[in-house]
């Protein structure tokens, strides 16, 4: 399992961080994971699952003609 920090998740779903956690709070994105103090990572493979449903939740809507 590997794990990475917030500028890794900013850089690989291109969302800013406000809306990582406001999407996480609305249970919306893949939870944090605590690894000390103030520290915290996301699981690589969840944030990976996250990115492949948003491409086929887009690409259901072009199947649809929405």
């Amino acid at each position: 399992m590997q794990l990475i920090n917030l500028k890794e998740v900013i850089y690989l779903t291109g969302l800013k961080r406000s809306s990582i956690y406001k999407f996480m709070e609305e249970g919306h994105f893949p939870k944090s994971i605590s690894i000390g103090g103030r520290s915290v990572m996301w699981q690589e493979c969840a944030i990976e699952y996250w990115i492949m449903t948003k491409i086929r939740e887009r690409d259901d809507m072009k199947i649809r003609g929405a």
